[in-house]
């Protein structure tokens, strides 16, 4: 089980200062990557939550941090795919590149109906055009001469570089619905859950993916089950998984470990309390966390 944390990138205490101690630390105690979410807007009125409210762009988060690191993974869960393919391919490449071959790079297919309205993107098709999103990712990492001519996206005949080195970044997919865990397991590299995810049933999801695996002939052993976990600590243990005391927390990560899951990573901007709290206590109390749950 490789076990990750999430950067400060929601709220008062996501200032670059924040970033740089947490991102530093954790690569001190061997966490296995540092993670960011991406949150376009924050339609007015929305009940989705107070940690949608104020985030900061993923992808430069992941820059700013992997400049004080040297050895720490960098993943982004997840940038959505009513963005540019062509324009995200380039900005991923040069992140890759920039931080020596530390990226993994989710992605989703979005379900902000607001957040495409605001991109100039319809969100009919997503499960087709997120297909495609990936071909021209691919294409413009690995062709000498990119083009395409999709359902989506047209890309004239046309030199994208340069490329990522050492080589492309490894994907994953979100997604909840059967069919999108199929999706993952023919085309990415890994699935990765969502904040959402109801984590007692997680060992169905793993078993849906490893039979669509299998059912295409992929190495299963190669794959990663990537589990956001919005972890809550507290001062006795609660039923939903990754809440409770440290010692409940970690019993969780195991009892994870064990239906299958190879990475977890502990995001404290989804719990409730820390984006209520000032940023210098929200501070303290993700620095305890990030002590106490330590690989």
């Amino acid at each position: 089980m490789r076990v990750g944390f999430a950067v400060p990138q929601s709220g008062p205490w996501a200032t670059p200062e924040n970033m740089r101690r947490i991102a530093t630390r954790a690569e001190a105690l061997g966490y296995s990557e540092l993670w960011t979410f991406q949150r376009l807007l924050y339609p007015v009125g929305h009940p989705m939550g107070p940690t949608y409210r104020a985030v900061q762009d993923p992808l430069i988060t992941l820059a700013h941090v992997s400049a004080v690191t040297g050895r720490i993974g960098l993943g982004v869960a997840v940038i959505n795919a009513y963005v540019q393919p062509l324009l995200l391919a380039k900005q991923l490449a040069t992140l890759q590149t920039l931080s020596g071959g530390r990226l993994t790079a989710g992605i989703g297919l979005g379900w902000l109906p607001e957040e495409f309205e605001a991109s100039g993107v319809d969100m009919a098709g997503r499960g087709r055009r997120g297909e495609e999103f990936l071909e021209v990712l691919r294409k413009a990492w690995a062709d000498d001469v990119v083009e395409h001519e999709g359902g989506f996206y047209r890309v004239p005949p046309a030199h994208v570089d340069p490329k990522p080195v050492p080589g492309p970044p490894r994907i994953l997919l979100g997604g909840t619905a059967d069919v999108a865990l199929r999706r993952a397991a023919r085309l990415a590299d890994g699935w990765v859950s969502s904040s959402r995810e109801d984590l007692t049933g997680i060992g169905a999801r793993v078993r849906l993916i490893r039979a669509e695996l299998a059912a295409s002939g992929r190495d299963a052993g190669a794959f990663r089950f990537v589990i956001r976990g919005a972890t809550q600590v507290r001062a006795a243990d609660e039923e939903r998984p990754l809440t409770g005391t440290y010692d409940k927390i970690r019993r969780d990560v195991a009892e994870l470990a064990a239906q299958g899951v190879t990475d977890v990573f502990h995001d404290l901007n989804f719990d409730r309390e820390i984006p209520a709290a000032d940023a210098k206590e929200a501070m303290r109390r993700a620095e305890e966390a990030l002590e106490a749950l330590a690989p």
